[in-house]
């Protein structure tokens, strides 16, 4: 019976660093930034820590912003959804940001993610992931 308790609690420490992205639950998850609501399917961001603390955001923008605040090298994912298939999450170093009027984003900054330039069928400025984070924080 020991052994059985002993493997139980094992299991739960494992299960408790568990170092992964979430599913935002659109219209319930809050904005670690902001505070809005998420329910923009096709701007919502997150990071999560090497610890598996899971940040959700509303919008790039956000994302960014609180960034501003944290280490990049302790950070396992850095995600952004791809504004053309919104289930899908894209790692931010590769993804291409767009600026665009035609596109309006949670909080003004109009800004989009792709998988890649090659599909960007809309007119505006696009970035690398270093270079959309030195705009934003200007």
């Amino acid at each position: 019976m020991r052994n059985f308790y002993v493997l139980l609690l094992i299991a739960m420490l494992l299960s408790a660093c568990n170092v992964a992205p979430e599913k935002i639950e659109y219209g319930k998850d809050g904005c670690s930034f902001c505070d809005m609501t998420i329910v923009d399917k096709t701007h919502a961001a997150e990071f999560v820590t090497k610890k598996g603390k899971v940040y959700k955001f509303d919008a790039i923008e956000c994302l960014i912003n609180d960034l501003t605040t944290k280490d990049e090298n302790s950070m396992a994912y850095i995600l952004v959804t791809d504004f053309l298939n919104p289930a899908n999450f894209i790692n931010a170093n590769e993804a291409v940001f767009l600026i665009s009027e035609e596109l309006k984003s949670p909080m003004g900054a109009n800004l989009s993610a792709f998988k890649s330039k090659e599909v960007i069928n809309y007119k505006g400025q696009t970035y690398n992931w270093k270079n959309i984070k030195e705009r934003i924080r200007k």
